[in-house]
């Protein structure tokens, strides 16, 4: 689609204001000052990717308007791309009845003003103009030109109705009442908007839009990570309050796109097939649908509905033609192949679609056939499916930079978007320095750990190293077992040195009961199939469950068998596991294999000397419980996977570094946990919360935590307050009802 500029409709009538401020919710409980700041630790001078920000304009007020867009035919537009359209063309339209007001535009339902517009609630019809084609592709009703001339171009302008209401007012001076210690609600609010202007500036530059993030069509950012996936860097970039005053966070960011290019190369590349006739047109029909492709012989967009249901020699579509006195009623109809079609009637040469199906790129009940080799992806195409584990290593492979080419980006990066001549932000008078803030940081002292035999373990080289040390509490393992996925490893050589190393640090192994090897003939079969043949196997040789199991993997790093093994022991059998892949067995592996092994049983391998001595500062002479909170999301495109909500509470005070770990599912994409306070209809409450309570009672010596502190992950500024509203409220809940 193509717009162009019409001649403007008359102005809008003036509307009286009738739109009242819209009344905020004010939360229940607030965030308390910083009391003060650290001291410990040796000076150190460092650079953050923040640069500051200086507002010449500090009391300018920021006006919200609602923004309702409306089709001809009265339908609601939802699109943001329409929506952004058509804004920016009512401003280009209207700028003098708007007093030349610059738009913040969120691409939905909300826009902000620096300033208020002349009235409070406003009109408009706007006019977008739009080419289209007189001669499509073929299609169902048989539409399609059947003469084989170029297809006309014809414009039609599309009407939208545009009504803005006066919402809220936003003061800009919120944010520096904000970091001088005061109380404001709208703080959030005002970064917002700053953000929404960052927003639009890279909207208007034809970026992908992820949140805070944006991304250039620049193939120099483009990483292949395989399987017709692209690794495609970008940058976040966000106002952010600081104690140093107002800042621009700069940072780069990684979104994963769609290969750009020819649609028969992404399906190669997606399902490693080597030549076309391997590919899977079931997987690949499920795969393409909603991807967006240009045809090479319109350069027109398309969205993919579906595949033809027959290859293109043999899918028929009815087609229309004129008979050759050119007149209406001479129109005939012929049965005619896609693939006849665009090689006889519109002369272009098919070389490999005669036999895969058509690309649908039309309405449910009025397919529209495109050749496979037409059609290229169009750029900046969003994969939201989960990475493989091989895509994934590939990815964190080559994504890393060394910190001053990442400086080298970060600052290029905001002298050239030159954020303060955007005209929103210019009209509140906003300068960004070119260089990273220096900031004071504090080298902290390594902590000392105490090992076995009240040894101290002190750090080398940034780390603790156990060799020639027993650990702190060591188990003994009588019942295990090594079952053994790899064609290459010795494990009865494995299973001596391990029992050895474990000898020297204080644990006591005895043989395993048995050492289990996979049968050649399953290594071809998929991972899930190997792993139920080998616990068909650890079933009929161990006479009952195993302490733990040592599983040997067949590859050092992202194994297929690791998931299915971890899900089968743990979820169906409840079986503690190791998974190793060994390259070279010495001691610091075994070492380290053992550190893990003695934790996953019941054993401490060290403590804190400050912790052992019960000189924690704050938690030494106050029973005090510390918890862990995060929630975890399914991808991007897994809409229909449960959220995953993980809570993990110390025990044993005034130990700090022992804790019980607490998990449930809860509803797709919530951040706040459901789950720490949840009665149920007997009236018993099964929630996180009581569950690691009564945890901590039971290991403390019958103490009840007195304070509790809680370190929460995963949550912006902007969602503070519901931490303190939802989750601590349920806290609460809890601990009365106890």
């Amino acid at each position: 689609m193509e717009e162009e500029i019409v001649v403007p409709p008359p102005p809008p009538p003036v509307i009286s204001p009738i739109a009242k401020p819209e009344k905020l919710d004010l939360p229940m409980r607030y965030i308390i000052n910083r009391h003060g700041y650290g001291s410990a630790g040796r000076p150190i001078s460092l650079l953050t990717n923040h640069f500051k920000v200086s507002v010449k304009y500090p009391d300018e007020i920021f006006y919200q308007y609602s923004v309702a867009i409306s089709s001809e035919d009265k339908r609601v537009v939802e699109s943001k791309g329409i929506g952004r359209k058509v804004i920016a063309k009512l401003f280009q339209t209207y700028s003098s009845e708007l007093a030349g007001k610059r738009f913040a535009y969120d691409g939905e339902k909300t826009l902000y003003t620096v300033g208020s517009l002349p009235q409070n609630k406003l009109e408009f019809t706007v006019l977008l103009e739009e080419s289209f084609a007189k001669h499509g592709n073929p299609s169902h009703d048989g539409s399609s030109g059947g003469n084989g001339k170029r297809s006309k171009r014809l414009f039609q302008s599309k009407s939208f109705q545009v009504e803005i209401s006066y919402a809220a007012k936003i003061p800009l001076k919120s944010i520096y009442l904000a970091l001088k210690g005061s109380r404001v609600e709208s703080v959030q609010d005002a970064l917002r908007v700053l953000d929404i202007a960052l927003r639009q500036q890279a909207a208007n530059r034809g970026c992908l839009l992820v949140r805070q993030s944006f991304f250039h069509d620049d193939s120099r950012n483009f990483t292949d990570v395989g399987g017709g996936v692209t690794a495609c860097r970008g940058f976040h970039s966000s106002f952010r309050p600081t104690h140093g005053g107002l800042s621009l966070n700069m940072d780069v960011s990684t979104t994963m796109i769609l290969k750009p290019g020819p649609v028969i190369d992404f399906l190669l590349a997606n399902q490693n097939a080597r030549e076309l006739r391997y590919i899977d047109w079931a997987k690949a029909k499920k795969m393409l649908k909603s991807m967006r492709v240009k045809s090479r012989h319109r350069n027109w967009e398309y969205k993919i509905i579906g595949l033809s249901e027959k290859p293109c020699n043999q899918q028929f579509f009815p087609l229309k033609v004129k008979n050759g006195d050119g007149k209406h009623d001479g129109e005939q109809t012929l049965e005619i192949t896609v693939y006849e079609y665009f090689t006889k009637h519109l002369n272009i040469e098919l070389t490999s679609s005669a036999y895969m199906p058509c690309l649908d790129v039309g309405k449910p009940k009025r397919p529209n056939y495109l050749p496979l080799e037409l059609c290229t992806l169009v750029p900046l195409q969003r994969y939201k499916k989960a990475l493989s584990s091989i895509q994934r290593a590939s990815l964190v492979e080559k994504s890393r930079q060394k910190p001053p080419e990442r400086i080298r980006i970060v600052t290029d990066a905001v002298t050239n978007y030159r954020y303060e001549d955007d005209p929103f932000l210019a009209a509140c008078g906003i300068s960004i320095e070119k260089q990273l803030t220096p900031v004071d940081g504090r080298v902290l002292e390594a902590p000392k750990l105490k090992v076995g035999n009240n040894e101290d373990c002190l750090p080398r080289n940034g780390r603790w190293n156990f060799n020639n040390k027993q650990l702190f509490t060591p188990i003994r393992i009588k019942r295990w077992a090594v079952v053994n996925f790899s064609a290459r490893c010795d494990t009865s050589h494995l299973s001596r040195e391990l029992i050895n190393c474990g000898r020297n640090k204080g644990i006591h192994m005895d043989r395993p009961f048995t050492l289990i090897e996979e049968d050649p003939q399953y290594r071809r079969s998929s991972p899930v199939v190997r792993v139920e043949n080998m616990f068909e196997e650890i079933l009929a040789k161990l006479p009952g469950p195993p302490q733990f199991l040592l599983c040997v993997l067949p590859e050092k790093r992202n194994s297929d068998i690791y998931g299915p093994w971890k899900k089968k022991s743990l979820c169906d059998f409840g079986i503690a596991t190791q998974c190793i892949s060994p390259f070279k067995i010495n001691d610091q592996y075994l070492t380290n294999v053992l550190l893990k092994i003695n934790t996953k049983l019941g054993g401490t391998n060290s403590l804190l000397a400050i912790e052992l001595s019960s000189l924690v500062p704050m938690i030494k002479d106050t029973p005090t419980m510390i918890l862990g909170m995060d929630v975890s999301h399914g991808s991007p495109g897994q809409s229909d996977i449960p959220s995953i909500a993980a809570v993990v509470g110390s025990r044993s005070w005034p130990l700090i570094s022992r804790y019980r770990a607490a998990v449930r599912t809860q509803s797709s994409k919530v951040e706040m946990v459901e789950s720490l306070y949840k009665p149920s209809a007997n009236g018993k409450d099964d929630g996180i919360m009581r569950e690691l309570l009564l945890d901590f009672y039971q290991t403390s010596k019958k103490c009840k935590p007195a304070q509790i502190i809680l370190f929460r992950d995963g949550v912006s500024e902007s969602q503070f307050n519901q931490v303190l509203d939802i989750e601590l409220n349920q806290m609460i809940k809890v601990i009365s009802c106890l």
